[in-house]
């Protein structure tokens, strides 16, 4: 009989081996890189606006369009990507998604207008739209299902680091420079992807010649919808923590009355900080309490009370400010989840096409909430209106993760019928 400790050691031998393969490493590098793009013009945006000679209220202004456009172009991208990945297999889509991001990354470091800005961030905004999906489809079709949400974990997780490598890189370099840097992170990831298999799922949808990728599909069944829609709205809080309250952190800081000026680098170093520790815990909760829903209940409720401490505790001091911003993107761990459960929700054949779009789409819900909450200031100022659109976003949150399924368990070695 063999010792139980050996057992352990035996099965998180495996775990680790399994997680080490090519196809997930690459994924979780190629999100790493994805990310340093993201949230590098959350980073830079401050320096590289007022090197356009744009300064003042336009600041945020004019940092909101391009965000917006940004997400439009991931909004897009998540639709093309997604069918894609379903018609052609989940590598040509990382192979196409990442070069165009990155020569849009090293055109950014060469703008010298606004409207030049505005037309590569939604290029960028286009191809970045293509990686995570793709990335976590074939992440849970080549890993055994008791361990998928590790995989999804650890590509998450890569995600969040290059969030971080993006503040490394702009406190040492100037902006156009950590730009650059990042399409070159981006081409040379490349010569890794030779060495990527595809699924052997995708494979054996392509040999059975079975209708893929068809957003008929998806539209024309209401079940299917419901499901895509909820999928959507469970992260919207995540995106109004970073795309809002991170974001734009140094207007916050002057709503707040804090004396130091916010710095948004900061913010989003100590938010991500804080979403790497949240990734691993979130996932470790899932995983002991075999539910994704009830670990992503509690990070949306812990999410939910340090939006309430960050608007209306009347914070004083900048250490305590980026306190909350490190809890805040701890609570926002659950993206690990969610990203896991998209790529459940659905068969084989749809697969791709929504854990690529609906992580962008909950991108793209920046638009409506900054655009909501550009309305809620107007009326109720920086703080209320803000606080006003979290409460939306999180009421709607948790009414659609009623309504979803729990996917821990579930099989997805099948197919959507037509």
């Amino acid at each position: 009989m063999k010792n139980p400790s050996t057992t352990a050691v035996i099965l998180n031998r495996t775990i680790v081996q399994e997680l080490m393969r090519i196809p997930v490493l690459v994924a979780a590098l190629g999100y790493m890189v994805d990310m340093y793009d993201l949230f590098l013009f959350s980073i830079v945006r401050v320096p590289s606006l007022k090197s356009l000679n744009i300064s003042g209220d336009s600041i945020m202004k004019d940092g909101i369009m391009l965000l917006n456009l940004q997400m439009a172009g991931m909004l897009i991208g998540g639709i093309f990507w997604g069918i894609m990945g379903d018609k052609k297999g989940r590598l040509s889509v990382l192979f196409g998604s990442i070069l165009i991001y990155s020569l849009a990354n090293i055109g950014n470091g060469f703008v010298n207008s606004l409207e030049a800005y505005a037309v590569l961030r939604f290029i960028a905004g286009f191809g970045l739209a293509g990686e995570l999906g793709a990335g976590i489809t074939l992440v849970t079709e080549i890993l055994p299902n008791k361990i998928r949400g590790y995989g999804a974990t650890l590509v998450a997780t890569m995600g969040v680091m290059g969030a971080l490598l993006a503040y490394l890189v702009s406190f040492f370099f100037e902006w156009r420079i950590s730009y650059f840097i990042g399409g070159g992170l981006g081409l040379l990831l490349m010569v890794l992807r030779i060495r990527v298999f595809e699924s052997g799922i995708y494979t054996q949808l392509k040999e059975n010649k079975v209708k893929r990728g068809d957003l008929r599909m998806l539209l024309s069944n209401k079940t299917r919808m419901l499901k895509y829609i909820n999928g959507i709205v469970i992260g919207m809080p995540i995106w109004f923590v970073v795309g809002i309250l991170i974001t734009f952190s140094p207007e916050f800081g002057k709503a707040l009355g804090i004396a130091a000026p916010i710095d948004a680098g900061k913010a989003v170093m100590f938010a991500f900080a804080g979403q790497v520790a949240g990734n691993f815990v979130s996932g470790y909760i899932s995983q002991v309490w075999q539910s994704r829903k009830k670990a992503m209940l509690l990070f949306i409720l812990l999410s939910a009370s340090f939006v309430a401490v960050y608007l209306l505790a009347g914070l004083q001091t900048i250490t305590m400010f980026y306190v909350i911003c490190a809890c805040l993107g701890f609570c926002s761990g659950y993206w690990t989840l969610f990203i896991t459960v998209a790529a459940e929700l659905f068969g084989s054949n749809l697969r791709a096409t929504v854990a690529t779009s609906i992580p962008n789409f909950v991108r793209a819900t920046v638009i409506p909430l900054s655009l909501l909450y550009g309305v809620t200031k107007s009326y109720a100022g920086s703080i209320y209106g803000a606080l006003i659109v979290a409460f939306i976003t999180y009421a709607l949150a948790i009414l659609a993760l009623s309504f979803l399924e729990e996917t821990f368990k579930k099989d997805i070695d099948y197919n959507e019928a037509h």
